[in-house]
């Protein structure tokens, strides 16, 4: 027999929801490895499709265990114990040996068979199988499955590795392994057997069956491009749709339908949206990016007339789609987008964070408050928020969701709002995912940062925070959708304030404060502090320890994975951040590029190596003396020149970092900061921190301590790396 033998699974069934498959074929591929691990050459291929999903791997014919001793019952105990502890393993009482208190079990390796191996491991695998939803069908079996399973093909090095799912009185539906599968359900119908993957993958082309997603992924792409570029025209991108149309087709055929001229004056967002959540078709459009009155579709099937009926049948059932997206958009604009809004007030955002009615008034007075702070106009970004969730009560986004925000600039635009509100409804909900675009627009940005903020510090409110196994609010996405609008729009924006507000607005929202405390709450809320007012401290503590701090950790985190994800330095980052309470994010960053190039620099390096010198020596003599010491040595004690200078480089530094740092000029920070380089290294070398005299090592104990807190102003050096 060969080194390695192959392996070739297939899981042939009815049609599975193309959702599901690619998922589905990964699970396989990796619950076969844990069971066959010690046979396995590399991990298994995977493959999947509309009607299979399998696995193909290189696995040894055999492979011998190595023995081991298991160690038994005490010397002397009962009869009973020895004889479980034998029967569990399988032995008798000539196999045990005493080695001190206990009975040892040596047991010799075994060989395992491949072929026993598979057999014993795929009917628990298959049964137990985890699909995210799964039927019954006909028959007395309890077995479930995505779709019924028709046939199980599962063949070792050419021959078939007998199974079955029967399980005790259970018949599995009479499934038992083969070496059969089939061919295209219309075009090749009926069974054939195969060998091996490449006989197998070979069979099925023939059969008109592609094999591979990634293969019929590329013809879909490369076939509907090449139809739309013959008309000169471009396939509008969409590469989800094309993986999802991979998994419904077997044989995929590209076809080029026409859409009636009498639909073309419908937003192109909504034909397309049409066209692709319902018909799964691709939309197509002119060199100038507008709409084509065309579309692309994908059969399973090379039908003998070239397509023109499968055409044709498709035409009429757009025709009938467009139809009734033109009615919902002609019902809508009947009236105007805040008649809406009352609508709103029935719609629960979140069962604990009232209803979409309540959060519009968070957001109007949210984003009008951003908007501020941005420079932007503040009336206009509160009529964007107002009206920035009043076309999710419409009948258009009723029908399709995903078109929120799309629908309410259009029905903005037709009753004549300015077009900052109107663009600034279509993009309060970006970005949408790591791709997608951050709005720029003043207006824009004040409405959807007001939009996640609000999302944030509400759910917070509530306690549904995410967690390392699940986020189902997108609180993730959230924060980096923040973090993004802020970088790269270069915004000067504190954090802290817009959290402050949002979670005022969250407590007046849903009746945590009373009246009074509402009128109190409306008034700005970065002039009151705790002492000023009771009800102003109630409402700042409220926000400021249940809310507001827990908030700004969860973003800084974000901006940190973030970073990191982009290749900076991420002690760099957890030392600035780690410095400073700072919630303006560009300021941080741009602190945290100078102190990069600060230690990556000769002198920046040498420094940081007396810093943690001076550091570990504080840290020893504080816990030795019970005390932190404190930075205020005394001039004359200053003894040594070396100590004099460092304490003058100190003062004339500590200055010059605290001026600069107030003027965000972080570049000459770092020089006076790398000014105390010369007088640090002659410190070290001529002066002995613990002098025998008392009062001379206090005091350089404190002058340690100026070092480490001047330093420390910048960020916190001990979290860099060597």
């Amino acid at each position: 027999m060969a080194e390695f033998a192959e392996l070739l699974l297939e899981l042939f069934c009815e049609e599975i929801p193309a959702r599901m498959q690619a998922r589905a074929a990964e699970d396989l591929a990796r619950l076969f490895a844990d069971a066959c691990a010690a046979l396995l050459e590399a991990p298994p291929r995977d493959f999947y499709g509309a009607r299979r999903i399998g696995l193909t791997a290189q696995l040894k014919p055999s492979v011998t265990t190595e023995g081991k001793e298991e160690r038994g019952p005490r010397i002397g105990a009962p009869d009973q114990a020895i004889e479980g502890f034998l029967k569990k393993h399988g032995a008798t009482r000539d196999a045990l040996k005493e080695e001190g208190q206990f009975w040892v079990l040596s047991k010799p390796g075994r060989t395992l068979e491949a072929r026993a191996l598979v057999a014993e491991a795929m009917p628990a695998l298959i049964r137990a199988f985890p699909w995210p939803k799964s039927m019954r069908w006909g028959g007395t079996s309890s077995m479930v499955w995505v779709r019924p399973l028709k046939r199980i093909l599962c063949v070792l090095d050419g021959a078939v590795v007998p199974f079955t799912l029967a399980q005790g009185g259970d018949d599995g539906h009479g499934l038992a392994s083969d070496d059969v599968t089939e061919g295209h359900r219309v075009m090749s119908p009926g069974a054939f057997a195969v060998r091996n993957f490449a006989d197998y993958k070979r069979e099925l082309a023939a059969r008109h069956v592609v094999l591979e997603a990634e293969d019929r992924a590329r013809l879909i792409r490369d076939g509907i491009s090449a139809l739309a570029a013959a008309e000169g025209l471009e396939v509008v991108p969409d590469e989800a749709l094309i993986a999802e149309v991979a998994g419904l087709v077997e044989w995929p055929v590209p076809l080029l339908g026409r859409i009636d001229d009498a639909f073309m004056d419908l937003p192109p967002e909504v034909m397309r949206t049409t066209m692709r959540v319902n018909q799964r078709y691709f939309a197509l459009r002119k060199k100038d990016g507008s709409a084509a009155p065309r579309f692309a579709l994908v059969a399973n099937i090379a039908a003998p007339d070239g397509g023109a009926a499968i055409i044709a049948g498709n035409e009429r059932v757009l025709r009938a789609r467009l139809a009734d997206a033109r009615f919902f958009l002609d019902l809508d604009r009947k009236q105007k987008l805040e008649s809406f809004l009352p609508k709103l007030d029935s719609v629960v955002f979140y069962k604990k964070l009232g209803t979409q009615g309540q959060r519009v008034a968070r957001l109007e007075n949210l984003a009008g408050l951003i908007a501020e702070k941005l420079g932007a106009d503040a009336a206009l970004a509160r009529r964007a928020a107002q009206l920035a969730k009043a076309d999710l009560a419409s009948g258009m986004v009723g029908e399709f969701p995903e078109l929120q925000g799309v629908m309410g600039r259009y029905y903005a635009l037709s009753q004549r709002e300015d077009g900052s509100v109107a663009l600034a409804i279509a993009e309060h909900y970006r970005p949408a995912g790591a791709a997608d675009a951050v709005p720029w627009e003043p207006v824009s940005i004040a409405v959807a940062l007001a939009d996640k903020i609000d999302q944030l510090v509400g759910f917070f409110a509530v306690g549904e925070k995410p967690t390392g196994s699940g986020d189902p609010f997108a609180l993730r996405r959230a924060a980096l959708g923040i973090i993004r609008i802020i970088r790269e729009n270069g915004l000067r924006l504190g954090l802290r304030a817009a959290l402050h507000h949002a979670a005022m607005e969250i407590a007046t929202s849903l009746s945590i404060l009373d009246h009074a405390q509402r009128l109190e709450a409306a008034r700005d809320f970065e002039q009151r502090v705790g002492s000023q007012a009771p009800l102003a401290s109630k409402l700042y503590t409220y926000s400021q320890s249940e809310l507001v701090e827990p908030v700004l950790d969860f973003l800084a985190e974000r901006l940190r994975v973030q970073l990191r994800s982009e290749g900076a330095r991420h002690d760099v980052v957890a030392a600035v951040f780690g410095a400073t309470p700072d919630d303006d994010l560009n300021r941080l960053l741009a602190r945290a590029d100078a102190v990069r190039g600060f230690v990556e620099s000769d002198a920046g390096a040498n420094l940081l190596a007396a810093h943690r010198r001076a550091v570990n020596i504080l840290r020893i003599e504080e816990k030795r003396d019970g005390h932190a010491f404190d930075t205020g040595y005394e001039a004359h004690l200053l003894k040594l020149p070396e100590e004099a200078a460092l304490a003058a480089a100190l003062e004339e530094a500590g200055s010059r970092i605290r001026v600069d740092i107030e003027a965000e000029d972080f570049e000459r920070a770092m020089e006076a900061m790398a000014g105390l380089r010369a007088p640090v290294d002659a410190f070290f070398e001529k002066v002995i921190v613990n002098d025998p005299a008392p009062e001379l090592r206090r005091n350089r104990l404190r002058l340690l301590a100026r070092l480490r807190a001047a330093m420390d102003a910048v960020a916190d050096f001990s979290k860099i790396e060597a």
